[in-house]
């Protein structure tokens, strides 16, 4: 049935934006046709948090969707992107459930960072 997630990162600057997955990522990719490229991603995983803490604290307007980089080292990974002319946004918190910071993507905003605390699912047998 299902047998992939596909994402979509809108940029106000593509070129500058693919070419930070190509070569700062260092994510293969696809031309899907006319310059369309589709890149082959890390294991992926995805949760569902409500819009509104049991505190009543506001997280998120609905819909709202995310998208976030994990990470196994992340001042190791933040390392390697400096390297490579990343902009890393900000400190590394500790949120308690990771580590997180965050990355800019040329043309498209900050991207979270994270390195997780919490159990992942992304290698779970199908």
């Amino acid at each position: 049935m299902i047998h992939g997630l596909h994402t979509i990162i809108y940029s106000d600057d593509a070129d500058a934006t693919r070419g930070f997955l190509s070569d700062v990522l260092g994510w293969p990719s696809i031309d899907a046709g006319g310059g369309w490229m589709i890149y082959r991603t890390p294991p992926a995983e995805m949760g569902v948090h409500p819009t509104v803490s049991e505190d009543g604290d506001q997280w998120a307007e609905a819909p709202h969707h995310q998208v976030s980089l994990m990470c196994d080292d992340i001042a190791a990974a933040v390392d390697e992107l400096r390297a490579k002319g990343a902009e890393i946004t900000g400190e590394v918190e500790d949120e308690g459930w990771g580590l997180v910071t965050h990355v800019t993507l040329p043309g498209a905003g900050a991207m979270m960072l994270y390195e997780p605390r919490h159990a992942v699912a992304h290698s779970l047998p199908s």
